[in-house]
């Protein structure tokens, strides 16, 4: 693995992508967000265009101009991290290198679309890291797939894409506790250079002990108490780390307990509007409003958890 890439061990939170009431990308909107993630100590990094930013459903050039105003937004505080999400090895290269051009400093490599249905060829997801590096030379971030998709790595996999040139850490969301569990030591040992970061939105407390950090949605929404669940990890304080995880857990349930993973992308943009960053919750189809209700429960948790508007 090469030495390349920064500091991800702490809090790098995956915002939304604001839109205006008409659906248009809003990029004040985006100045105020990014501006307010970058101020809060523990911040590392944005990681902007994946699911929680709606990414994929954004237009090429908004999703460069969605780079700029995010790297605009944080000026030299923090890097910004591009979702790298299009299926073909070719077209996702250039996708990185448009990526650079836009001013991201690392990549994060989503599994081609194909592999969740079919699964993947052996040797394939390393063919398509090398040439995204070779094209463009943007540090990547391995991303894990929950273990129910047939785009999950094998551990193999994972080894060998840490290893390859331009990868320097790893979004672990393989949602399998007892792969978890066997797995993580494993990669720690053999590629102890690796940043590993947990991306278990719903399932914090259980992986907070094991990981440098979390590339987390969630971390758009609660960034201050999440910084504090990290630390705690890495103290192995696991009475805060509890503490903080119950504060947490009605806002948890209101946003990824829902029926569908996808809603809390939803769910995310009123959480934002109850802390007073977005004025609504506007978002692109194939998402669709939440039930009636939800804006005032998501509320009524952000505020039991003691997260009001910012200041």
């Amino acid at each position: 693995m090469s030495q390349i890439g920064f500091d991800m061990r702490g809090l790098n939170p995956a915002p939304v992508t604001p839109f205006t009431p008409d659906g248009a990308v809003d990029y004040a909107a985006i100045q105020r967000l990014g501006r307010w993630l970058a101020s809060v100590p523990g911040v590392k990094s944005l990681t902007v265009l994946g699911h929680a930013g709606e990414g994929t459903f954004l237009e090429r050039d908004e999703q460069m101009r969605v780079i700029e105003a995010f790297r605009e937004a944080v000026g030299d505080a923090i890097p910004i991290v591009a979702g790298i999400t299009l299926e073909g090895t070719q077209v996702a290269a250039e996708e990185a290198r448009r990526a650079v051009k836009a001013g991201a400093k690392a990549g994060l490599i989503y599994p081609s679309h194909g592999w969740l249905r079919f699964g993947y060829q052996k040797g394939a997801p390393q063919d398509k890291y090398k040439a995204i590096w070779e094209a463009s030379g943007l540090p990547m971030i391995l991303f894990q797939y929950p273990d129910a998709t047939k785009c999950t790595y094998d551990l193999e996999t994972q080894l060998d894409i840490a290893a390859q040139p331009g990868v320097f850490a790893m979004k672990n969301g393989v949602r399998n506790m007892k792969r978890w569990d066997r797995e993580i030591p494993v990669i720690r040992t053999e590629r102890p250079d690796l940043q590993i970061l947990t991306c278990h939105d719903e399932y914090l407390l259980h992986t907070m002990f094991d990981v440098d950090g979390a590339l987390v949605g969630y971390g758009c929404i609660a960034p201050e108490l999440l910084v504090q669940m990290i630390e705690a990890g890495k103290a192995k304080d696991y009475a805060k780390a509890r503490a903080l995880h119950d504060r947490l857990l009605p806002v948890t349930a209101n946003v990824y307990h829902r029926g569908s993973h996808m809603e809390g992308t939803v769910a995310l943009k009123w959480a934002l509007v109850a802390r007073g960053i977005l004025d609504h919750a506007t978002v692109r189809s194939p998402l669709l409003p939440l039930a009636a209700g939800a804006e005032d429960e998501i509320a009524a948790a952000m505020a039991s958890a003691g997260l009001g508007k910012v200041v």
